[in-house]
This record gives structure tokens, sequence and C-alpha cells, in this order.
């Protein structure tokens, strides 16, 4: 594998899609809770003012919010996003490293609903919510 310009620790992320391999590569870091996924920003990934596309944010936190809010049972639920919300407060140039940190609220029976904060170089660009529904929850609930 070619040289990503990852930081220390993160490792190309898990699982993956033919969207997710258009749009990447992601990339995962475990932490104590869960774990962060990050992304190099890269010219595809700009729109015509060279700064990083809206969509591709916005993918980032579908898949992130997503893949952390199901890792976090076990086995992991299986869900569909059925609301996601963003707040676009900054924005990121090409070279930039992204890291999506998530905070699971609560996974229930039917919903899931978690939180997350985009960063490039440390700073905020996007805050997004999300509510899941669960399509195959766990015996144990």
């Amino acid at each position: 594998m070619a040289d990503t310009g990852c930081p220390p620790g993160f490792k190309p992320l898990f699982r993956t899609s033919p969207f997710l391999d258009a749009t990447g590569p992601y990339f995962y870091k475990p932490e104590e809770r869960g774990f962060v996924v990050g992304l190099r920003v890269e010219t595809r990934h700009t729109n015509n003012t060279g700064t990083v596309h809206g969509g591709l944010l916005a993918t980032m936190a579908d898949v992130s919010l997503g893949y952390v809010t199901a890792m976090s049972q076990q086995p992991p639920v299986r869900m569909l996003t059925t609301s996601l919300g963003l707040d676009y407060v900054g924005t990121a140039n090409v070279g930039d490293w992204l890291e999506a940190h998530v905070s699971v609220v609560k996974v229930g029976s039917r919903l899931a609903f978690a939180n997350l904060l985009i960063v490039a170089n440390a700073a905020p660009i996007v805050t997004a919510r999300a509510t899941f529904l669960v399509t195959e929850p766990t015996a144990t609930r």
C-alpha cells in the first residue's frame, strides 16, 4: 500500500463498498470507546473553490456515525440511517487530515442515536447527529 500520510495508529477502514472506494480512502484508529475515522483530503475531494466538498463530509459523517454506533454493541447491530443532520462550521483544504469523532447516545431495540464532530487539523468543521433504525437487534436486549 502506498504511503497514506496517516497519523500513527490509523489503518485502512475494515469495511468498504464501491461507493466508499470512490470517496475514500478511509482509515480508522481504535480508541477506548469505539474508534475514530480518518481521511486525507485529496484534490478529487474538493469543490470548485478548492475546499473539501460538503457531500464528502456528509458521507464521512454517515459512515462514521453508522459504523461506530453499530460496532458499539456486541454483536454489532445492523442499522439503516433514518435521519442525518449536519452543520458545516469550518472547511478543509487539500492535504488536511480529517478525523470523525463519534459519541453514541443510545442503542435501543428499534432506534439508535449518535452525535459526531469532524475536525481538520484539530479545528471543528462539521457537527452532526443521526438516528438509525435497528434492523437486526441483538438477542440480549
